[in-house]
């Protein structure tokens, strides 16, 4: 059998490595100092002890950053380097650009076609929600519309990942930071407000990739369905499920047998990613998770859910 090639779409890049280590001490996590500062170097030799051949790049969940014009210079900073690296090594990495705050909706709605035009990007990396406290919005917020009625235009393809957001209680164990518990519960809680407010299904071009597995969106979604429908949702329990399999769930960090067996009851294979988290853990934690997806997926299937699906998203074929 010919080797199968493995597209990580969950890889990030920190250009600033004194920026990433304070947040890291704000949420409770440890990225491994090997790992920093990031280079294209670092992430390439990652990727060959993991057997990747394609890591779609993405930049660090921003939740905090406000409208300003720094913003959207940083954010066009870190598109155009990484379109860069993309253009040197065309076969290892793709792009999912990133946006200003999207509070800055006219910033928004210009970088996507700048990134989408000019750097020929992949999709976009958004997050769970914007701001911090009172202030913040969560992603299907009605201020956001005319973004994702760009991106819907446009059949873009959309990594969503969880803030880093602290919540109004403290995580409960420097072994339980923000990363571990939060983050994947903040994609959850972001893919529930898209399905109930019903822009999931009004967006439906856009292909939206949930982080993590999607945190606890599978198992949610069913009570979700039932609760959301009693307390006034317009949606039938049967609509709002299926706008929940409507996703695509990755598994940065996540894999397991039976995480993804439970998964896999919930939704099709073939809306199941790869993803590795990079450069988040070392290298074995990584391999640990690639090997689970790999080895589970020959079991059970071909293993073409974990190598090719992202190609055929791009390609806007039916999946």
């Amino acid at each position: 059998m010919a080797q199968r090639q493995i597209i990580d779409v969950h890889h990030h890049i920190f250009l600033d490595a004194r920026k990433k280590l304070e947040k890291n001490t704000q949420v409770g996590w440890i990225t491994p100092p090997e790992n920093l500062p990031w280079r294209p170097s670092s992430s390439i030799a990652a990727m060959d002890a993991m057997g990747i051949q394609t890591a779609i790049l993405s930049p660090p969940p921003l939740a905090s950053t406000a409208p300003s014009p720094e913003n959207r210079a940083e954010v066009r900073d870190i598109n155009i380097f990484a379109s860069q690296l993309c253009a040197e090594y065309p076969a290892r990495f793709g792009l999912f650009a990133g946006l200003p705050c999207l509070d800055d909706v006219q910033g928004a709605v210009d970088e996507i076609a700048f990134a989408m035009d000019h750097l020929a990007a992949d999709g976009f990396a958004l997050i769970s929600s914007y701001g911090v406290g009172n202030t913040a919005r969560y992603i299907a917020d009605d201020l956001y519309d005319p973004v994702w009625d760009e991106l819907n235009r446009r059949h873009a393809v959309v990594f969503l990942h969880g803030a880093q957001t602290p919540s109004s209680t403290p995580y409960p164990h420097p072994f339980l930071g923000l990363p571990i518990s939060e983050v994947p519960n903040e994609t959850y809680k972001a893919a529930a407000h898209l399905v109930v407010t019903g822009k999931k299904r009004r967006f439906h071009n856009v292909k939206i990739i949930l982080a993590h597995l999607g945190g606890s969106t599978p198992f949610l979604a069913p009570r979700v369905a039932v609760l959301s429908h009693h307390m006034g949702c317009p949606l039938s329990p049967e609509e709002i499920l299926h706008d929940f399999q409507s996703f695509y769930y990755e598994t940065a960090l996540s894999s397991h047998p039976i995480t993804l067996a439970a998964l896999e009851a919930f939704i099709p294979a073939n809306r199941i990613l790869f993803g590795s988290d990079y450069p988040g853990t070392v290298v074995p934690c990584r391999r640990r998770s690639v090997l689970t997806k790999h080895e589970y997926s020959s079991q059970h299937h071909d293993g073409g859910m974990v190598y090719q699906t992202f190609g055929r998203i791009l390609c806007q074929q039916p999946i």
